[in-house]
């Protein structure tokens, strides 16, 4: 079927070498049920994309402003599958763009899919619900992430869990929820802090050593902007 995808592909393959290899093919194959036609269009509109937005071309510098809070970033450690972790604090928002904050999202997973130290294909997303309210993010905002996410990065999302969300967030996640392809939806977990089983859910997936304490973990180290600004600028000048 790869070879298939290829075919449909045609020049495309061959002009875009770096883009098309058999591990970026399998996962837009499967993320279109194996249908090879539906992968190579998908696979197509994706070099659309990357052809006019370049989010390979963004550098820290363009987006650092957004980072400021600590809304969203890369966390310094794997989980037990050796994937990445993208923490998403949504109640630290900072910018009032749109455009600005689906930026540095891109940003943010090029960095992960770039960084040498990730060998596994899929990442983790932890997402704290600390000080979060309806005003933090927009629907067109989470429509738009759930859209770049599916689009263009497919497969590369494990699980994301949710954790803590309050009640609040209820009646946001029923007009999220029909944005999001089924595939997508199975692969989001709801996980309390008060329950039983949501520990065992966080201890199965994480060293708690190294998990943040705000996830339930030992790891008391807070987000710091300076030091997180030097990790990205040191990684760009490596790649």
């Amino acid at each position: 079927q790869i070879n298939e995808v290829i075919k449909l592909l045609g020049i495309v393959a061959d002009k875009f070498p770096s883009h098309c290899s058999d591990a970026a093919i399998l996962r837009f194959l499967r993320a279109r049920n194996w249908s090879a036609k539906k992968a190579a269009r998908m696979f197509k509109e994706n070099l659309k994309w990357r052809i006019a937005y370049k989010p390979d071309k963004i550098q820290w510098e363009d987006v650092a402003k957004e980072a400021e809070t600590g809304r969203v970033y890369r966390a310094n450690y794997f989980d037990k599958h050796g994937r990445a972790v993208l923490v998403l604090r949504p109640g630290f928002q900072n910018s009032s763009c749109a455009e600005e904050q689906i930026k540095y999202l891109v940003y943010c997973m090029e960095s992960v899919i770039s960084n040498p130290g990730h060998v596994q294909e899929q990442m983790v997303w932890l997402i704290d619900f600390e000080n979060w309210n309806p005003s933090c993010i927009s629907v067109k905002v989470t429509k738009e992430t759930a859209r770049v996410l599916q689009d263009h990065y497919p497969e590369r999302l494990g699980v994301a869990l949710l954790y803590n969300p309050p009640k609040l967030f209820e009646s946001f996640w029923l007009l999220v929820k029909p944005f999001l392809e089924h595939k997508t939806y199975k692969k989001v977990k709801f996980v309390y802090s008060d329950q039983p089983q949501s520990k065992k859910i966080m201890e199965a997936l994480f060293d708690m050593d190294e998990l943040g304490s705000c996830f339930g973990g030992k790891n008391t180290d807070n987000f710091n902007y300076r030091a997180y600004s030097e990790r990205m600028k040191d990684e760009e000048e490596r790649l």
